[in-house]
């Protein structure tokens, strides 16, 4: 098969890119470079620069790349700025998706992978997020992504695409220092930042109902995200779509995380441990939607996939170091 990996020149898109390469996989990449760079894209793979509302454009890049499955990574993702910009992110995620879903099977694609995230969740109130655990988002962002889910199921049902929604937790780490996440969006970078600025890194709230009473969640390394991707590309391939009308394709929802809570305060010790700085955290007040708690049950994608998250914290921590003083060499310490 052939995949058109949209967003592919993205921290978490280049990387999914790699894992399919490194699997034996034809990839395409798709992206409209707001946020990718071209450069991540590694030599002999076809990069076609555009934008997922540009029906035009991906109809011509699957043709012309014999295109037979998509990963869709493309999209807006910052939490803050879609309750700012709704409309923004209703029209990049979920017109974006529907213009693509509407090419792609066009073409008679037979799979569809379709980013999703934990953030479809919300609040939720248990030990462990299982896909069962009712879907409340608290942002635009969330909305757009569970939107998404339903687009992409209602599809498969009615053309017999088969898909898979992944629901990322949070993704961290680099498999080279080349490819680390530029953004300053996430937990792991804004404390790299702190450090990097001489100043203290900021606990949102130590209040929370935990036992160090800073937030918790389970962290993903982008490595294993890239391979749960391939795991899940290669299970739709298996499972080929069936004819318009026909019983549908594969169908699968699947948290994609390690089952383990770190707290806030316990990820700022080890990040002043592994960069070499030794910089106690500051408490500022709770930011408005912040759960307490939101760890992930991976079971399901074991079972469906065969997959298993195979890094630790700590190995996301000094790739995603490694990265980042590539790009600042001034944070580094003797």
């Amino acid at each position: 098969m052939t995949w058109l990996i949209t967003g592919g020149a993205g921290y978490i898109g280049a990387h999914v890119v790699r894992a399919m390469l490194d699997a034996g996989e034809q990839t395409v990449v798709y992206d409209d470079l707001s946020t990718g760079i071209a450069e991540r894209v590694p030599s002999g793979v076809p990069l076609v620069v555009g934008s997922t509302l540009d029906a035009g454009t991906l109809a011509r890049a699957i043709e012309e790349h014999s295109v037979t499955g998509v990963v869709h990574l493309a999209a807006k993702k910052q939490v803050g700025e879609s309750v700012e910009l709704p409309l923004l992110y209703y029209r990049e995620n979920v017109e974006g998706l529907r213009v693509l879903l509407e090419a792609a099977t066009a073409a008679s694609v037979r799979a569809f992978v379709f980013s999703s995230s934990a953030a479809v969740y919300g609040m939720p109130d248990v030990e462990l997020v299982t896909e069962e655990t009712p879907c409340v988002p608290m942002s635009p962002y969330g909305e757009t992504k569970l939107a998404g889910e339903w687009l992409v199921r209602a599809t498969g049902r009615a053309t017999g695409l088969s898909t898979a929604s992944l629901r990322y937790f949070n993704v961290a780490g680099a498999a080279t220092p080349e490819l680390a996440d530029t953004g300053v969006f996430n937990l792991v970078p804004m404390v790299f930042e702190k450090l990097t600025e001489n100043a203290p890194p900021r606990i949102f709230g130590d209040d929370y109902p935990t036992p160090d009473g800073t937030c918790v969640r389970d962290y993903i390394h982008v490595v294993d995200l890239a391979e749960a991707h391939v795991a899940a590309a290669r299970a739709l391939q298996a499972s080929p779509a069936r004819a318009l009308q026909a019983s549908p394709g594969r169908d699968l929802t699947l948290n994609i995380g390690r089952g383990e809570g770190v707290s806030v305060r316990e990820m700022i010790d080890l990040i002043n441990a592994a960069t070499g700085y030794d910089r106690p955290a500051v408490t500022v007040p709770r930011r408005p939607g912040d759960p307490a708690r939101v760890v992930a049950s991976a079971d399901r994608v074991s079972v469906e996939l065969g997959w298993k998250a195979k890094y630790d914290v700590q190995d996301m921590i000094s790739s995603a170091w490694a990265g980042w003083v590539r790009l600042r060499p001034e944070a580094a310490r003797d």
